[in-house]
């Protein structure tokens, strides 16, 4: 009876452990994050014939390399933004896009397989209803 139980102890620990490696962001993501700390990007364009230019885009990244504010302008300004926020495995959790005059106008709710591709979308209204909800479905066909 014993051993069953530090059997069944030991076995568990070895899955949480899989687990939780499953959730952590690869290397890759982890290093473009790295190199994007507390930078801010700005998207310019300028008119050939005039050289007037105009800012078309701004990125903005936090201390740990992850993007929390996406915004597009247009000649007469904002055109739309986008902030994000994370969850504690470092994904996305939550995005929410607002308009030209700076009203949201969309909320999207994430959650996350172990493996850390995307479970579900929830896609909420500014009032904070209930829209609909995308579910990812993964199909890995044999190649032949």
């Amino acid at each position: 009876m014993i051993m069953k139980k530090i059997f069944l102890l030991f076995a568990t620990m070895i899955l949480a452990s899989f687990a939780l490696q499953a959730q952590e962001l690869d290397p890759a993501t982890l290093a473009k994050r790295e190199a994007r700390k507390n930078l801010t990007v700005k998207e310019w364009n300028t008119d050939a014939k005039t050289k007037t230019r105009w800012l078309d885009r701004q990125t903005t990244y936090d201390s740990q390399g992850r993007k929390t504010e996406e915004i597009e302008y247009a000649s007469y300004g904002q055109k739309w933004r986008q902030t994000y926020e994370y969850g504690e495995n470092g994904r996305v959790v939550k995005e929410v896009e607002y308009d030209e005059k700076n009203k949201p106008v969309r909320i999207r709710k994430y959650e996350w397989n172990a493996d850390g591709t995307k479970r579900k979308q929830y896609n909420y209204a500014p009032n904070g209803k209930l829209l609909s909800i995308k579910v990812f479905e993964y199909i890995f066909s044999d190649a032949e």
